[in-house]
């Protein structure tokens, strides 16, 4: 099993930091880390995420949980669970802010030994999505 995970102090509303993790059309307006995202982030959709550390590939991930506010978590892998990624956005603290941000990853299955072994490290990349986040829901708040 492989984590990644970043934790940020945002001074925003909770609502704020919602409306831009779920405004699939505007994710590359304030994040450098993705190139685009194609659907509806909505519970039980599948979308595409195009991140610039993998140019040009697709990753369709399904939104499985979905709660306004507070928690919202994506699901990719193979068929039978023989290899998934699942990252889990938090949103937690007063709804009015300052909201404590916390996206984490874990990338588990039988095929996980493999496949993870040619996953770089997504430490700078989670860092940079929390703190492009950060930035774009205090410039807006």
């Amino acid at each position: 099993m492989k984590t990644f995970s970043v934790t940020q102090t945002i001074n925003a509303t909770a609502a704020t930091i919602w409306s831009i993790l779920t405004d699939s059309a505007k994710y590359a307006d304030w994040n450098e880390s993705v190139e685009k995202i194609e659907g509806d982030i909505s519970l039980d959709q599948e979308i595409k995420v195009y991140a610039k550390i993998s140019p040009g590939q697709a990753f369709a991930v399904k939104v499985i949980e979905f709660a306004p506010h507070e928690k919202m978590v994506w699901r990719s892998g193979m068929p039978l669970g023989l290899f998934q990624g699942v990252r889990t956005f938090t949103l937690t603290g007063d709804p009015n802010g300052p909201i404590e941000f916390h996206m984490h990853e874990v990338f588990s299955g039988l095929m996980a030994p493999l496949i993870t072994r040619a996953i770089p490290d997504l430490t700078p990349s989670f860092e940079e999505f929390a703190t492009s986040l950060k930035h774009q829901a205090e410039g807006t708040a």
